[in-house]
């Protein structure tokens, strides 16, 4: 795909996610009386502006972030509309209704996609390869219902179970002729992956199921609380030690992944952004300095204290946060240019 392609697309999906989390921000604090002195979109220099009321609407020159300014955020004010005059219930609603927005959205696509589907899948078994190794435990008509101790709700739960396993051999909980059916060890073939080492193979298709109102919502539910499950278990991973920071990808990075999956198709790029847009909203709320997450920790410590911590320590704290996620940012990105330079 043409690279000026990529660029634009990869900038029209990144301004939709930040637009719809700081929008989140916005009209949350808006609703429960907090004055708003400026919403952003983008970071840097600003490149346009307009004032409308109390609040000022900027535009930045990078799209690669954007903020809601409330009066009395990371200082003392004592303006009644200020963010740190608001009860505390109200203060929470407003830190974490950008990351809830970004959740929402990625449901939205994922519901778009699955309503563009011929079909959706269950997760009964239909047939096997021909060469399956499964087929000498699990039968066709089986319903599989946990893999290694993990519920499986939709189909992605199979194959996001099993690509994590390595030794070849997986547990199963299946439904079959009505009972509930333990099964260890059932063997599966295995293959390597340059990027997940070596991981097991899924040997087996499953039934559609008949498209109804019912069956498209849970698909869509469902498929949103995987994705969800794969940001957790990839941080995990990153804190393990099982894959390092130098397999994080950037704005670079994202942005070839992007290009790519356009080149394949609008479903694909859409899942990309399902993908990144619950990533990030997941991501914000880690209990780290600077993210939405360690606001709310600040937050949760003033609900036991009865007490507020001093928005002067607080900001420090923040803006050290910050620092150290451009340091990141930075790093990442360095490592996507080298990787996209070697090919």
């Amino acid at each position: 795909m043409n690279i000026v392609v990529t660029i634009l697309i990869t900038v029209l999906v990144f301004s939709v996610i930040i637009f719809i989390h700081e929008l989140g921000h916005f009209v949350t604090a808006k609703s429960t009386g907090i004055r708003v002195n400026e919403f952003a979109l983008g970071m840097g220099p600003t490149i346009f502006k307009i004032n409308r009321g109390e609040t000022r609407y900027s535009l930045r020159a990078f799209p690669i972030g954007g903020f809601v300014s409330m009066e009395g955020e990371d200082e003392e004010s004592s303006d009644e509309h200020a963010f740190n005059r608001r009860p505390l219930w109200c203060r929470i609603l407003v830190v974490v209704a950008g990351a809830f927005m970004n959740l929402v959205l990625g449901f939205i696509v994922v519901l778009i996609i699955t309503l563009n589907q011929n079909a959706i899948a269950s997760t009964t078994i239909a047939a096997f390869d021909s060469a399956a190794t499964s087929s000498s435990m699990l039968k066709i008509g089986d319903e599989i219902l946990k893999i290694n101790g993990s519920m499986v709700k939709v189909d992605y739960d199979i194959i996001f179970s099993l690509v994590r396993d390595t030794d070849g051999k997986a547990d199963f909980v299946i439904r079959r002729d009505g009972k509930i059916v333990e099964l260890k060890g059932i063997p599966f073939p295995v293959e390597k992956n340059a990027e997940l080492g070596q991981s097991i193979r899924l040997d087996f298709k499953v039934y559609p199921v008949k498209k109804t109102f019912f069956s498209v919502l849970h698909q869509s539910f469902f498929y949103s609380l995987t994705i969800g499950k794969i940001v957790w278990v990839s941080l995990l991973d990153l804190v393990t030690g099982r894959f390092g920071v130098q397999q994080l990808s950037g704005p670079v990075g994202v942005s070839k992944a992007i290009g790519q999956a356009s080149a394949i198709g609008w479903q694909s790029l859409l899942s990309l952004v399902a993908f990144i847009t619950i990533n990030v909203g997941i991501f914000n709320l880690l209990p780290l300095p600077a993210l939405d997450g360690g606001r709310l920790l600040f937050l949760l410590v003033e609900l036991v204290r009865r007490k507020p911590i001093n928005p002067k320590y607080e900001g420090l704290i923040h803006t050290a946060g910050f620092a150290l996620l451009i340091l990141l940012m930075v790093f990442v990105t360095f490592n996507d240019i080298v990787r996209l330079i070697k090919g």
